[in-house]
C-alpha cells in the first residue's frame, strides 16, 4: 500500500513544481479553509468539498456521521484523496497558449482514522472554530454531548502528501517577447468584509475584538 501511495502523490508533469517538504505542505494546508475530498461510491469517483484544519501532522475532516463521504471513510477500501488550491495571481502572457495562474496546491493520500475519544473529538471541534476565527471559541458556549456525538470526524495523515507550486511571470516563446503586448500578473487574494449583524442579535451586542481584527489582518 505506501508504495503505491508514494507513486501515486508524485508530481509528474512540471515535476520541477513539485514540492514534498513538511514546510511547504503545512503552509498549504494552514492557509486554505476548503478541501476536495475524493472517495469511490458505488464504482463511480465523488468529489465532495469539505472545511478541513491542520493538527500538526494530520488534516482533519468533520461532517454529519450519516454523510456518503465520512460513511465511505470507514468502509474496508477506504484509502481517500484529498485537494487543496490557492490561487494567488493570473498570470497574463503574449500568447493565449501560455496564460496561467500562480497557485500553490496540495494533494493528500491515505487511510483516515476516526477520532473517537470524547476529548480528542471536543478538541478537535474547537480547532474548527479557532481556525474561522482565532479566540473564538472562548465567546461560545460549550459543546454539549448531543452536538459532539453529532458530529463525525476524522484525522488523515499528511505523510503521503505532495505539493505544487506556480510562481513568477509569465513564460513566452522568445520570438514573442519583442511583441508590444502588456504581460504580466494580476495578483489575487482573499479579502474579508465588514461584519454583518444577525438581524436576532440582542440589543447592546458588539462584533467581538476577535473578529474585528481578523477582518482588519491584525
Amino acid at each position: 500500500m505506501t508504495d503505491r501511495l508514494n507513486e501515486a502523490i508524485q508530481i509528474k508533469r512540471a515535476a520541477d513544481r513539485g514540492r514534498y517538504d513538511t514546510e511547504t505542505i503545512n503552509a498549504i494546508a494552514d492557509a486554505g479553509l476548503v478541501a476536495h475530498v475524493g472517495t469511490i461510491r458505488d464504482g463511480q469517483p465523488v468529489v465532495i468539498p469539505m472545511f478541513c484544519v491542520r493538527d500538526r501532522d494530520h488534516l482533519l475532516l468533520h461532517g454529519a456521521p450519516a454523510a456518503g463521504v465520512l460513511r465511505r471513510a470507514r468502509a474496508e477500501e477506504r484509502t481517500i484523496c484529498v485537494e487543496m488550491t490557492l490561487i494567488d495571481g493570473l498570470v497574463l502572457a503574449r500568447s493565449a497558449f501560455h496564460h496561467s495562474m500562480n497557485y500553490r496546491s496540495l494533494v493528500v493520500i491515505g487511510i483516515p482514522d476516526e477520532v473517537t475519544e470524547e476529548s480528542e473529538k471536543a478538541h478537535a471541534l474547537e480547532m474548527f472554530v479557532e481556525r474561522l476565527i482565532p479566540g473564538r471559541q472562548a465567546d461560545l458556549r460549550p459543546n454539549n454531548q448531543k452536538e459532539i456525538q453529532g458530529t463525525a470526524v476524522f484525522r488523515v495523515s499528511l505523510e503521503q502528501a505532495s505539493a505544487k507550486v506556480r510562481s513568477g511571470p509569465p513564460i513566452d516563446d522568445d520570438e514573442d517577447y519583442e511583441l508590444d503586448i502588456w504581460a504580466g500578473v494580476v495578483p489575487t487574494r482573499l479579502a474579508m468584509d465588514d461584519p454583518i449583524d444577525d438581524p436576532r442579535l440582542l440589543p447592546g451586542v458588539s462584533v467581538p475584538a476577535n473578529v474585528t481584527a481578523y477582518v482588519r489582518g491584525d
